[in-house]
């Protein structure tokens, strides 16, 4: 409407770092904020902070998990989720993902959790169950499991098939869950609130029906979130909201698929649980890791290998160093229309790619087609000064999708005096044809992180980034 689009996102639960398949969600829905924002569209960006309510099971049982965090910690459960929502702010800021306008915290929603929690009660889908809590009954709704394309009855099939616990026999389905949860009489938790059903804590799906509703209205634009949430959180999400509002909440929903490492499902015990840090410590640089989580499709699993990363950094690498090369041309002349002609296919390819469901893997495959076009040209002498803006200005406009501020990396680079003067004498040692020379202080610049390249133009020397 009006050229706006209202977008919530599920965000994270503050009890441990995120780790990288989590960011891969995040990246997904920076792109997809990045392209509607490049075609105009003003985005209203909400993602919640689950710092409550979020149990160690999906079926309403266990511990909530950042209690369960405060006990291992020897911390309050409220300096568990401020220091963990500070370190996801900080990861995200790291992969340079834009962001959202409203970070609301469930535990600061309460009361609107509340007054949603008394609709959907007034309207009859509610029910008690004696120390345990309130509960919604997904019989009493005609169309429960819509998102997943499953009756109700194919449901709770599946549902007690893959249960990872026994069935709680108190609810009247098994598909059935909490709203609020009620304390423990013999127990004080640190998180827990009056309510008109007596003290306790909100269920983990009536968070974000009251805080996406706050922020955007009864119905908006496009729900995200990862696969794994499809079956049972926006499931319940749609239920709690048709129950209440007798609608749905949004028009579009999106999922990102799981993220594996060598053809794994990430955990702790196989050893192969990586945090973004963690792969920061072993060397790869931030716009390594981001491009590697853009460069598969969203819809598809996104298999994490150490091989996969080096080639990520290669990438990242070839394409700085194109636009420095670019950038730096300085050969006078008119403009060459066949450049100017295959800048403009680069950039309509591109948008087109990522317009078509956000295809990442084609739209780089038509920018690093056409940069190859570009760079054989540069090396062939064909490419002006003129040429050269006209190049660096395109990709640093594709770069607005792309997130991996390219702008930073053209900053002139002072080449200290001692590497000017080697550079001088390899000349000379070329022109006589003394090659065995020249290649030892290409060598002796090597070690000292400089790279050569010799061009149609004459050399180029940049500062090796690897």
């Amino acid at each position: 409407k009006d050229k706006v689009v209202k977008i919530y996102c599920c965000g994270p639960t503050v009890y441990d770092y995120a780790h990288i398949g989590n960011l891969r969600a995040y990246v997904f829905e920076d792109l997809l904020r990045r392209v509607l924002e490049y075609n105009g569209f003003k985005v209203i960006h909400v993602m919640n902070i689950t710092d409550v309510g979020h149990l160690t099971s999906d079926a309403d049982t266990g511990e909530d998990k950042i209690e369960l965090s405060a006990k291992k910690k020897k911390k309050s459960a409220y300096e568990i989720a401020e220091f963990y929502t500070r370190a996801f702010f900080q990861d995200i800021e790291r992969l340079n993902i834009l962001k959202p306008h409203y970070t609301p915290k469930a535990t600061e929603h309460i009361k609107e959790m509340i007054e949603l929690i008394k609709k959907i009660e007034k309207n009859g889908f509610t029910y008690v169950i004696e120390n345990d809590g309130i509960y919604f009954d997904t019989s009493k709704l005609k169309n429960y499991g819509i998102l997943t394309g499953k009756s109700f009855d194919e449901l709770k099939k599946t549902l007690k098939a893959g249960a990872r616990i026994e069935f709680n026999p108190k609810k009247r389905n098994i598909t059935d869950f909490a709203l609020w949860k009620f304390s423990p009489k013999d127990v004080k938790r640190q998180m827990e609130w009056e309510s008109p059903y007596g003290t306790g804590f909100p269920g983990w799906h009536i968070e974000c029906s009251a805080m996406s509703t706050k922020y955007l209205g009864k119905t908006f634009d496009i729900h995200c979130g990862g696969i794994e949430h499809i079956p049972i959180h926006h499931t319940n999400e749609i239920a709690q909201h048709m129950a209440a509002y007798n609608c749905l909440p949004a028009r579009f929903w999106l999922h990102c698929q799981h993220l594996v490492v060598e053809g794994r499902k990430m955990s702790k015990s196989l050893g192969n649980f990586y945090t973004l840090r963690d792969l920061l410590d072993r060397g790869y640089d931030w716009r390594s890791v981001r491009f590697f989580l853009l460069s598969g499709h969203y819809r598809r699993q996104l298999n994490l290998t150490f091989k996969a990363l080096d080639s990520a950094k290669k990438t990242v690498k070839r394409l700085i160093e194109f636009l420095r090369k670019a950038y730096n041309i300085k050969k006078k002349g008119k403009q060459n229309k066949e450049i100017e002609k295959i800048v403009r296919k680069m950039k309509r390819e591109f948008v087109q790619a990522v317009n078509d469901d956000l295809n990442m893997p084609k739209a780089l495959s038509f920018l690093f087609k056409h940069i190859t076009e570009l760079n054989k040209a540069i090396n062939e002498g064909k490419v002006t000064e003129k040429d050269g803006k006209l190049i660096v200005k395109a990709i640093l406009d594709l770069d607005k999708i792309l997130g991996l501020k390219l702008k930073e990396t053209l900053k002139k680079e002072r080449i200290p005096k001692s590497v000017v003067k080697l550079l001088k004498e390899r000349e000379e040692a070329r022109k006589k044809k003394d090659y065995k020379k020249a290649d030892m202080i290409r060598e002796m610049l090597r070690k000292e992180g400089w790279i050569i390249e010799d061009t149609s133009r004459g050399p180029i020397v940049r500062k090796n980034e690897a």
